[in-house]
């Protein structure tokens, strides 16, 4: 009886032991927070609650809320506006393309993070000092409405396959849509790589305007592919499978939309994690960055990337959104980004597309 009271007991205080370590694992981190995300608000909102969860006593600095929302293109706008003062309205910034990144790590804006054995666990580049990370992976594609392929046939209209077709098979003139890279970053990655001179150059936006391309939302655009009024738009592959996986849910699948994976190659926009220095952060509070931050690259958080229909950037994540390929295989046809060249070349890339596409 004794053997079996020892037995209980050393039980119990084991179990107190795990208990209090489990519980307490991110209860120490407090202060305020706030995060500057161009991540689509069902995201933010799985994020956030998340994070509420993971550490108590954390308190979000926007209303509730540890993100403020805005497209990467605004959000630059506003630190911009924001480094004129020294100090920014954020802690931490989860943005669409990591050119940005380079930006204000050469500014002096960034903390570095250690993130232990980075080069194991990422399979999409990092900083080599931790002032940026991959946390989500955007991929740019093609769409089309299956439904009306044979519809366009008869007009002499071939879907497009390639990114180069989309833009210059005048075929397509007046029947094409996408995103704008002036508020849009991912629109920004997609456009910065397609005329890069590895690529097809400043032509891809010649093409771009001689077939009267349509720039439009996300929302806009996929619903002129459902009615026929357009063959194809470029598009985030997360908003293809987010309709798609909604309409399932719901009960009612709908076959009038799919991706087109580009036979040139998509592109892949790894969209970084980075925290701001502490001496110019709204709330000085970088060991709590440092602990989300982590968060953010731990198994939990990249769950949540693909329930956002993003890719994971774990090397060892086999598990792709809702509908998609295999991540490993995007990697193998990426287009590539030079993303050294969309942070210097911002401005002249901008003005690019305002002359050559805007203003046709």
């Amino acid at each position: 009886m004794k053997k079996i009271l020892a037995l209980v007991l050393s039980l119990i205080m084991l179990m107190g032991i795990f208990t209090v370590s489990a519980s307490a694992v991110n209860e120490d981190v407090e202060g305020t927070i706030g995060i500057y995300s161009s991540m689509y608000q069902f995201v933010i909102d799985m994020m956030d609650e998340a994070i509420k969860a993971e550490f108590p006593n954390l308190t979000p600095a926007f209303d509730g809320s540890f993100f403020f929302y805005g497209g990467t293109s605004s959000l630059i706008t506003k630190v911009y506006g924001e480094m004129e003062t020294g100090t920014l309205g954020c802690d931490m910034m989860l943005v669409a393309e990591p050119a940005f990144s380079l930006e204000l790590k050469e500014a002096g804006y960034l903390e570095p993070i250690e993130i232990d054995n980075a080069e194991d666990l990422l399979r999409f580049p990092f900083d080599a000092e931790g002032y940026w990370y991959p946390v989500r992976v955007c991929n740019m594609v093609l769409a089309y409405n299956p439904e009306m392929v044979e519809d366009w046939a008869a007009k002499g209209v071939t879907i497009p396959q390639t990114f180069e077709a989309f833009a210059n098979d005048p075929a397509l003139k007046g029947y094409i849509s996408m995103g704008n890279p002036m508020t849009s970053g991912t629109t920004f990655a997609a456009v910065a790589s397609l005329i890069q001179d590895n690529h097809y150059g400043q032509a891809f936006l010649d093409g771009l305007a001689a077939n009267e391309v349509m720039i439009e939302s996300g929302s806009t655009a996929i619903t002129k592919l459902q009615t026929g009024e357009c063959a194809a738009i470029m598009i985030l592959e997360e908003s293809i499978l987010k309709v798609l996986k909604e309409a399932e849910d719901a009960g009612t699948p709908i076959t009038n939309l799919a991706c087109i994976y580009p036979e040139d190659g998509v592109i892949l926009i790894p969209s970084t994690v980075m925290t701001v220095a502490e001496d110019h952060s709204a709330n000085v509070n970088v060991e709590a960055c440092e602990a989300v931050e982590k968060w953010l690259l731990s198994e939990e958080a990249q769950k949540l990337i693909l329930e956002g229909y993003m890719h994971s950037v774990f090397k060892g994540m086999e598990e792709i959104p809702f509908n998609s390929i295999d991540t490993n295989e995007l990697i193998a046809k990426d287009f590539g980004v030079d993303w050294e060249n969309a942070y210097r070349n911002r401005e002249a890339i901008n003005t690019a597309w305002t002359e050559k596409v805007t203003t046709k």
